[in-house]
């Protein structure tokens, strides 16, 4: 079984959300068959840690679903949900409805603060980690960037996926 985080950008466009959807399919069936083949007692697969925000994470997290994987989910704060955008709660409940477990911050407002302990709490969690990410500094702290170079800085192993060319 292999653990894989999930880090990446918020707010894509259609376009750009369909061929980031592509590059971490791909990603998780690879990860998958790497599961399949260290299998330990009878668990198969990958097994997804996500906060499930809206973009990159909702993605990953339907791709893991998808690939018959289970889902690990870290709320980043009890106002979490509110703090999403309105049209996007629909899927992030049904997504919650289906995580194996769910990991409560003890934090109230989703900050800066959470979303970097968040972030520290599905790498200390994982295998690896999936950065869909535009190689550019955050816009501000506990975003992507942060994630990535804390992942780094641990000694997790940290897969770049990004469309060639594609601007955020």
């Amino acid at each position: 079984m292999t653990r894989l985080a999930i880090t990446g950008h918020r707010g894509l466009s259609l376009e750009l959300e369909g061929e980031v959807d592509r590059m971490i399919r791909a990603a998780v069936a690879e990860n998958t068959a790497v599961g399949e083949n260290t299998a330990v007692a009878g668990n198969t697969g990958v097994v997804g840690v996500s906060c499930l925000a809206d973009g990159a994470d909702a993605v990953f997290a339907q791709a893991v679903l998808d690939a018959g994987g289970s889902l690990v989910v870290v709320l980043p704060a009890a106002e979490y949900r509110a703090s999403l955008p309105e049209d996007y709660r629909p899927v992030f409940d049904a997504l919650l409805a289906r995580a194996g477990k769910v990991v409560r911050l003890p934090f109230v407002t989703p900050d800066s603060h959470a979303y970097m302990e968040a972030g520290k709490r599905m790498v200390d969690e994982s295998d690896s980690l999936l950065a869909v990410w535009d190689g550019l500094p955050g816009r501000g702290p506990g975003g992507t960037a942060d994630v990535v170079a804390y992942a780094r800085s641990k000694g997790v192993p940290v897969t770049v996926v990004w469309p060639e060319g594609a601007i955020r």
